[in-house]
């Protein structure tokens, strides 16, 4: 029974950690701290070495008023954007490729928006040192259209909004798309038609809500921020560290996110630049991740371009490996990553020959069994010879009644002599926990895996079976394999694994109903061989 009670213990563990990540998501963020109104430039801090940086609260920048923009559409193979023509701020992006749910495919997922119970924008703008003229994300910028449409035979699609100064300094804010892609490139184009050196900075930064819809007790997924550096490598932010002016860090070669449950926007920024990295609470529940560039310095006649990649999608790992190193690590399998990795690389294979994840997922569970098959052998046939010595052990218990020292006593010499060792039997278990809490990890993670459908009522193998079916056939699968496994001698164990297989079964009514099927076809598999063992086994000592 050891085995039984390991499995409680380690599934006990697990709900425990779900439940506690959940709890620091929902009650462990320190106070928002106040700031100016939600706005967000204040999140650009002042440097030592620069006086001249735009006031946050100011409405008057660089000697424009801000005024009320319009929002420019732009369309692509892969991306519904709406741009705001003050300050060309990303105000709504919906993944074409991805929709909302298995019931609406014709709606797309929106990741970006201005609702205000579910915030999440871009912005980004220039300062100006040294009294030079700069557009902030509160400057109106012209364009000379309202919608872009990326052709069907066209490869690329660049958008430009247009600011220009009384001073004869002109910016180009240029937006540029890459058909197939969800990244694209983000120039903000300085130049300089005065007599007079031009000197600034740009910040760019995701500001968002704190979500309103908390997720599942055993199915925690991670909101907010995160950045990537060299020395440090991927590492996540809460929104009350974001509050609490997480980070505050010089990066070169790193990347800055918003994250969610399978989709991400990110800002990369040009390779070799050093950026500073922020973060900010800006009121309203609102709280922002940026960074902002050096000084740098235009002559007359002269122009400047500050670059970078932006990335507003699903959490691809084929697709994030290729806009920048570490990327790919949003795609979160937590500590057992270098279990997931190969896993997700296994499943891809076989998905890529079967077309359908549940038959993936099926026959990944059948190869798993193969990997462990001797290891799990030698657990069956262990238990299998303590369910032979059943009766012994009864009679021992007759024997001593309540004297429970005496038995184990008895027990231990009987072992001995038999040559069993009852903790035979955890082996497998122990090492099968660690690849089914990273399986768990690969078909919650991977957006590969939503919406994908299996065979009748499972139409997404992401979320919980909606009839109960998988669960159901967990639970009678673990009660056959009680039937298979040696009889408690303890009456208040033999309560407890009697209620066991309902405890799992409804605990399994919340996993993804791909997980589910992993275990069951586990259970199944595992039953055939001990029983077969088992019955081996029991045909020799008749014999």
């Amino acid at each position: 029974m050891d085995n039984i009670r390991l499995l409680l213990f380690m599934a006990l563990a697990f709900v425990s950690l779900m439940i506690w990540e959940a709890w620091q998501e929902d009650y462990a963020l320190p106070k928002q701290q106040a700031t100016d109104g939600g706005i967000g430039v204040a999140a650009v801090p002042e440097t030592p070495d620069e006086n001249a940086v735009a006031s946050a609260g100011s409405d008057t920048v660089a000697g424009t008023s801000a005024a009320t923009g319009r929002l420019v559409r732009v369309r692509t193979d892969t991306l519904d954007l709406l741009i705001d023509s003050q300050g060309a701020t990303i105000a709504e992006a919906r993944l074409i490729r991805y929709p909302v749910s298995v019931d609406q495919p014709e709606i797309p997922t929106r990741l970006m928006s201005r609702d205000p119970d579910d915030f999440f924008i871009a912005q980004t703008g220039l300062i100006g040192v040294a009294d030079s003229p700069a557009p902030t994300h509160k400057v109106v910028f012209q364009t000379s259209q309202t919608e872009y449409r990326m052709g069907e035979a066209e490869d690329s699609l660049s958008v430009d909004f247009i600011w220009s100064s009384p001073g004869d300094i002109e910016v180009i804010k240029r937006y540029t798309f890459t058909r197939g892609n969800h990244a694209f490139r983000l120039e903000e184009i300085v130049r300089n038609g005065s007599d007079k050196e031009w000197k600034g900075r740009e910040y760019r930064q995701l500001q968002r809500s704190e979500p309103q819809q908390k997720s599942n007790a055993l199915m925690v997924t991670f909101t907010g921020g995160a950045i990537w550096t060299p020395e440090d490598k991927y590492h996540k932010i809460k929104f009350g560290e974001l509050a609490e002016g997480q980070p505050d860090l010089g990066v070169k070669d790193g990347w800055y996110a918003m994250i969610q449950h399978y989709f991400l926007a990110a800002f990369v920024p040009p390779h070799g630049e050093t950026w500073h990295y922020y973060g900010k609470g800006v009121g309203n529940g609102r709280y922002v991740i940026g960074g902002y560039t050096p000084v740098k310095t235009v002559a007359p006649g002269a122009e400047a371009v500050f670059g970078g990649t932006v990335f507003v999608g699903p959490k691809l790992m084929s697709e994030l490996e290729t806009v920048a190193d570490g990327l790919e690590l949003t795609v979160d399998y937590g500590w057992l990553v270098f279990l997931a990795k190969p896993i997700h690389w296994i499943l891809e294979e076989i998905n890529a020959f079967v077309g359908n994840w549940g038959w993936t997922i099926i026959i990944f569970t059948i190869l798993i069994k193969l990997a462990f098959f001797k290891l799990s052998e030698t657990s069956y046939r262990s238990m299998a010879h303590m369910r032979k010595l059943g009766p012994r052990i009864q009679a021992l218990k007759d024997r001593y009644g309540d004297d429970k020292q005496r038995m184990q006593q008895a027990m231990m010499e009987i072992y001995k002599k038999e040559k069993i060792n009852p903790l035979g039997g955890c082996l497998p278990m122990l090492v099968q926990i660690p690849f089914f809490i990273a399986l768990y990890w690969v078909l919650l993670e991977n957006v590969e895996m939503r919406q994908a459908p299996w065979i009748l009522w499972i139409k997404d193998l992401s979320i919980k079976d909606p009839y109960f079916v998988l669960p159901v056939i967990m639970a009678v699968s673990m009660f056959v394999q009680q039937k298979l496994n040696p009889a408690p001698p303890d009456p208040m164990q033999a309560k407890i694994m009697m209620y066991l297989p309902v405890v799992f079964g409804a605990m399994f009514v919340f996993f993804p109903a791909g997980l589910v099927l992993y275990w069951v076809v586990n259970n199944i598999l595992s039953i055939a061989q001990q029983w077969v063992i088992t019955h081996r086994i029991e045909q020799g000592a008749k014999t």
